[in-house]
């Protein structure tokens, strides 16, 4: 069960989330309360410093997709991304200030749609990738197609990188690079 200080965190990171996909903020205004049991769910949207590059992570049954999972109680999305992006690709990094999206997807067929935050982060190609047994981690040309159970993720990364590109000084101070 998601506690009020992880649901607090998902509405306000919802709130500032640079994109916006599927009626995301609509449909949390209507199922807040709802989501004290639902899952939620935090992935990292890692691009490398020229913006060529999508680090992604090849799930069994979603194809190549960004690191993430489930939030977990007394987590906020923040710092599940985090912990994601450490067990499923072994990088550390600092995820820029602004969520990069929120969405509403079910990620199961079992699961009713759930709030899917996106965060951004700019880490190197250098540094080495240790990824989950069977999930190996990859980095892909963003001009390349990825296959994935969530087609529409290619459009919205692609999208949110455009937006970094035209703002490249701001992050670039955000990171201290």
């Amino acid at each position: 069960m998601i506690d009020r200080m992880t649901l607090e965190a998902a509405i306000a990171d919802a709130r500032i989330a640079v994109l916006e996909f599927d009626g995301a903020r609509a449909w949390l205004d209507r199922h807040a309360r709802r989501l004290l049991m639902e899952p939620i769910a935090a992935e990292v949207w890692v691009v490398d410093p020229p913006l060529r590059h999508v680090l992604l992570v090849k799930h069994r049954v979603r194809g190549w997709v960004p690191p993430g999972g489930k939030v977990e109680p007394g987590e906020t999305p923040r710092a599940a991304a985090v912990r994601e992006l450490g067990e499923e690709t072994g990088l550390r990094g600092e995820l820029l200030a602004a969520p990069a999206a929120v969405a509403v997807r079910s990620f199961r067929a079992d699961w009713p749609p759930t709030l899917s935050l996106s965060y951004a982060a700019i880490i190197g190609r250098d540094f080495p990738l240790a990824g989950e047994s069977g999930q190996p981690p990859k980095w892909f040309p963003l001009d390349e197609t990825w296959e994935s159970a969530f087609a529409d993720d290619r459009d919205r990364i692609r999208a949110h990188v455009r937006r970094l590109a035209a703002g490249r000084g701001s992050w670039r101070a955000e990171l201290g690079v």
